[in-house]
C-alpha cells in the first residue's frame, strides 16, 4: 500500500512538473476583415466612424502603419493561409472559386499547406468562420477538414446556378461539417459566424486554439443591419456595417474574458484590402476614396493590430514592415513550432516584434499584388498576364512593376504619400540607390506567375466554360 501511495505521489509531482515547465502555448485569433481600409477605424484617424471595439485592441497592444494585403480578395485569403506570395501558389488575380466550379485550393498540393494544419500538428484545436471563397463545396464539402480545421461555419461563396447561396448576411446560406450548405433563413449571418467561434471557445478553452475569422462584413452588399434595420443610403449602410465589425470584435473579445483567457490569447486584426471604390471616407480631414483593388497604399496598406494583455507591449505604434504572408511563420513560431524546412515560405515571423524582444521585423521589403480578375482557359485558370503588375515598398520608397516585369514608377512615400509624383527620372542619387535597390529585388522574382493547383475532373452541370 506504502509502495502505491509513493508511485501516486511520484506520478502526480512529475505531471505537475512537466506541466509547470512546459507552459500552454497561446491562443492564436485572426480577424480579417472584408474591404477595410484604414480610413474607416477611428484609432488610424477615420473622421467619419467610432471604433471603440478596435480601438480598444490598438490602445492595449501594437499598430502597425506600415502592413501589406494583397491587391484583392482571393489572394490575400490564400497569402495568409500558405505564407507565400501568389505567383508561387497561382492565385495571382481575384477567382471566385464557387462560381466557376473550377480551380480550387486543392489541399493536396504542397504549395497550399495551410497555418491551420501546421497549427493542428502543433496540439491546436482549429476553428474557421465567415468567408473561403477558395474551395467548392459542392465539389468537397469537407474542404475546410482537409485544409486542417476542426470545425468550420463558411459562407459559401455564390455558387453558380444556386441563388440562394449569393446571400452572405440576410438569410445567409452558410456550410458546416453537421449540416452541410443550407439557408439560414431569418437569420443575420455576422451572428451565425461569430456565435460559431464563440461555441467553439467554449468548448475548447482548455487547450490552445487557433481560430481564423474572416468576415464577410465589408464586402458589398451594402445592407442594414440588425442594430441599424433603418440605414438606407449606400454610405449609412456602409457604416451600419463598419459599426457592426466593431460590434462582433467586441464580442468575441468579451467572451475570452469571460472565458478567463483573455491574457494567452494573441489577437491578429487585419484587413484583406482597402475599402470598396464607392465609398468615399475622411482620414485625418482628408477625403479618402476607396481604393480596393487599386496599386496604392489606400488600396494594399491597411490596419493591422495585435494585441495581448501582458504579453503584446501596449500602446505601441510602429513603422515596422508586415505583410499577410508573415501570418504562417509568426503563428507556428507563437506555438512553439518551426515551420518545416522543406516548405517554401516567402513570410518572416514577427514574433520577436510583437511580443517586445526586438524593436523591428526582419522585413527589408513587402509586396503587394493581384490586381484584376483571371480568366479560365484550355489549360486551366490563367491570370491576365504572365506575370501580374504589383508593388513593392520599403519604410520610404516604393515600386509599381508592371505586366512586362519593368518599374515604371518610383515614390518617395515619406514626401509623396500620395504617390502623385514619380522619380523614376529623377538623377538624386537617393532615387538612383532606391531604384537600383528594387531592381535587384524584382530580378529575383521568376518571369511567370504560377497558375492555382488544377487536376482536370469529369465535368458538373454548374461549371462554366470561358
Amino acid at each position: 500500500m506504502k509502495r502505491l501511495t509513493v508511485l501516486l505521489f511520484l506520478s502526480s509531482f512529475l505531471t505537475f512538473h512537466s506541466s509547470a515547465a512546459k507552459p500552454q502555448p497561446p491562443n492564436i485569433l485572426c480577424i480579417m476583415i472584408d474591404d477595410l481600409g484604414k480610413d474607416w477605424v477611428s484609432c488610424y484617424g477615420a473622421d467619419d466612424i467610432k471604433t471603440p471595439h478596435i480601438d480598444a485592441l490598438a490602445e492595449g497592444g501594437m499598430k502597425f502603419h506600415n502592413a501589406y494585403s494583397m491587391g484583392s480578395c482571393t489572394p490575400s485569403r490564400t497569402t495568409l493561409l500558405t505564407g507565400k506570395y501568389p505567383y508561387r501558389t497561382g492565385w495571382v488575380s481575384h477567382w471566385d472559386v464557387p462560381r466557376w466550379g473550377v480551380g480550387y485550393f486543392d489541399w493536396k498540393k504542397k504549395e497550399n499547406i495551410t497555418f491551420a494544419r501546421l497549427m493542428k500538428g502543433l496540439g491546436y484545436a482549429t476553428c474557421a468562420a465567415g468567408k473561403w471563397q477558395i474551395n467548392d463545396f459542392r465539389v468537397e464539402p469537407h474542404a475546410l477538414k482537409k485544409h486542417g480545421f476542426d470545425d468550420w461555419a463558411m459562407w459559401t461563396g455564390f455558387e453558380t446556378g444556386n441563388p440562394p447561396s449569393d446571400k452572405r448576411y440576410q438569410d445567409p446560406y452558410i456550410n458546416t461539417p453537421e449540416d452541410g450548405s443550407r439557408t439560414y433563413a431569418g437569420k443575420f449571418g455576422p451572428d451565425i459566424y461569430t456565435q460559431r467561434l464563440i461555441k467553439f471557445m467554449r468548448a475548447h478553452k482548455d487547450e490552445p486554439m487557433c481560430l481564423y475569422y474572416p468576415m464577410p462584413l465589408l464586402h458589398s452588399p451594402f445592407v442594414a443591419t440588425p442594430d441599424e434595420p433603418n440605414a438606407k443610403s449606400k454610405l449609412d449602410r456602409h457604416k451600419a456595417m463598419v459599426r457592426y465589425v466593431d460590434k462582433m470584435v467586441g464580442q468575441v473579445v468579451s467572451e475570452l474574458d469571460a472565458l478567463g483567457i483573455r491574457e494567452r490569447t494573441m489577437i491578429f486584426f487585419c484587413s484583406d484590402n482597402g475599402t470598396n471604390k464607392p465609398i468615399t471616407g475622411s482620414l485625418n480631414g482628408e477625403k479618402i476614396q476607396g481604393a480596393k483593388g487599386e496599386q496604392t497604399e489606400a488600396g494594399v496598406c491597411g490596419p493591422f493590430i495585435v494585441n495581448c494583455p501582458g504579453t503584446v507591449p501596449a500602446g505601441v505604434e510602429t513603422d515596422a514592415l508586415t505583410d499577410l504572408s508573415n501570418m504562417l511563420p509568426t503563428f507556428v513560431e507563437l506555438g512553439g513550432g518551426k515551420v518545416p524546412e522543406d516548405l517554401v515560405i516567402d513570410g518572416t515571423s514577427i514574433a520577436p516584434l510583437i511580443l517586445g524582444k526586438e524593436k523591428d521585423s526582419k522585413r527589408d521589403w513587402i509586396m503587394a499584388l493581384s490586381f484584376g480578375k483571371a480568366k479560365l482557359d484550355g489549360e486551366s485558370i490563367r491570370p491576365g498576364k504572365d506575370f501580374g503588375g504589383r508593388v513593392i515598398r520599403d519604410k520610404r520608397y516604393k515600386v509599381w512593376v508592371n505586366t512586362n516585369k519593368q518599374i515604371d514608377r518610383l515614390h518617395d512615400l515619406q514626401q509623396d504619400p500620395k504617390e502623385e509624383t514619380n522619380l523614376i527620372d529623377s538623377k538624386e542619387e537617393s532615387h538612383q540607390q532606391a531604384l537600383a535597390k528594387f531592381t535587384q529585388i524584382v530580378s529575383t522574382l521568376p518571369d511567370k506567375d504560377a497558375r492555382p493547383s488544377y487536376e482536370p475532373r469529369a465535368a458538373n452541370p454548374w461549371d462554366r466554360k470561358k
